[in-house]
């Protein structure tokens, strides 16, 4: 077992080879009565998902462009929480806090490489709902299952590509001192604190990567949304306008809320000394479970098609 509190400045001390992550430091009294909500969050989540998934496989008539897109953004979900959630609850259910070098830093690639997939997923789709809504007659030739695979390989290439040099600067730094993470997760930043190295060059490259990949999604995302509502108040047919802006209001409104946990995670990260090291461990951990288990409903249950092959899907079970 490694010496959970040697120097930090001893650069002749053995390389540690694994991280204890300690879930709030100043609340741990609580953990099991928090893993009650945060198990139920997760198994919404997972169930979600994963009917909108089979929906989607097995009913012809969702085999299009649009329900392509929910798919990988369901995809997306299941991953994100697999990757953090259940590591969370073997802390607070069975005291298992050790994490291995490289499982610490396979999780922080895969949250920082997934979570601007997601925001650029969120994008592609605001734009599928900007030309169904402002260009439908050209909908079906530009909305096409060639585009949805163009956009899914440049979703997860660009995003991998981008953030892959985080996990990496970190794995390389020197960890000689406290092995202890302040987290439920591997947050860069919680990790890269506990090196002996000066870690600058690897924080401001996950700010400027990060702000520059979700900034640039929300711009576009919000530019796609202006024109969307422009159009929309244009309609004139009767209940049309309502109803289209109940369904991208929804959209919106969940994009948003994506977007501003991610704000207040990095904000708190900068500001981490005035916030409470408590309310930044449990933002961290809420944003791997309310978008996942909140997308399906929003952008699956509250379209018709998507109910009617629930529906017959559960009819075929029963």
């Amino acid at each position: 077992m490694p010496c959970l509190m040697a120097p930090a400045n001893n650069s002749s001390s053995a390389p540690l080879s694994e991280f204890l992550l300690i879930c709030f430091p100043g609340f741990q009294s609580w953990q099991h009565w928090l893993s009650l909500p945060l198990s139920l969050l997760f198994l919404l989540a997972m169930g979600a998902n994963a009917t909108l998934l089979i929906t989607i496989r097995l009913e012809a008539c969702l085999h299009e462009p649009m329900y392509y897109l929910l798919s990988l953004l369901s995809l997306l979900d299941v991953v994100l929480s697999l990757t953090v959630i259940p590591k969370v609850l073997a802390i607070f259910w069975f005291d298992l806090r050790a994490i291995s070098f490289s499982a610490c830093f396979l999780q922080m690639f895969i949250m920082n490489s997934f979570l601007p997939m997601e925001s650029c997923t969120f994008m592609v789709m605001a734009y599928d709902r900007y030309v169904a809504i402002c260009h439908p007659l050209h909908y079906p030739s530009i909305i096409t299952n060639q585009f949805v695979i163009k956009a899914s390989v440049f979703i997860m290439a660009r995003n991998a590509l981008l953030t892959a040099p985080i996990p990496i600067l970190s794995s390389r730094l020197h960890y000689c001192g406290k092995n202890i993470i302040e987290n439920c997760i591997c947050a860069n930043l919680s990790v890269s604190r506990l090196s002996c190295d000066n870690f600058t060059f690897n924080r401001i490259y996950q700010f400027v990567a990060g702000w520059t990949l979700l900034g640039s999604d929300l711009i576009l995302i919000f530019i796609s949304y202006t024109f969307i509502l422009r159009a929309v108040l244009r309609i004139k047919a009767e209940g049309a306008a309502a109803k289209a802006l109940s369904t991208c209001g929804s959209h919106f409104i969940l994009i948003l809320f994506f977007s501003t946990i991610l704000l207040v995670v990095v904000l708190t990260n900068v500001a981490r000394k005035r916030v409470p090291m408590d309310i930044l461990i449990l933002l961290n951990v809420l944003h791997h479970l309310i978008p996942p288990a909140l997308n399906p409903i929003v952008y699956g249950v509250r379209t018709k098609e998507i109910k009617r092959g629930i529906q017959k899907l559960l009819k075929k079970k029963v």
